[in-house]
């Protein structure tokens, strides 16, 4: 199956119509057009967020919030050794 950078930019293709193969696999013009823009701003051709550094961008978010629930879970257990400690 041929992949959507290695064909040269037809006319056609800027317009926004791609092969048929694609098509017929049941990917919709709007999906390729998609996979085009993003495979031109990693090579950078274009300006835009690349997909490495989206996926750094999903890794450091899930940290933050496990970092966040360590925290106010310690905040909670030093509030309640320190209550139990006044009694």
């Amino acid at each position: 199956m041929p992949t959507v950078t290695d064909e040269k930019p037809t006319p056609a293709r800027r317009r926004g119509r791609y092969p048929r193969e694609f098509r017929r696999d049941g990917v919709v013009d709007q999906t390729l057009g998609n996979w085009v823009r993003q495979e031109r701003i990693d090579r950078g051709e274009r300006e835009g967020t690349t997909t490495e550094m989206r996926e750094e961008n999903v890794r450091l978010r899930r940290e933050v919030k496990r970092l966040t629930m360590e925290r106010d879970l310690l905040k909670r257990s030093v509030a309640f050794w320190v209550k139990e400690l006044d009694r």
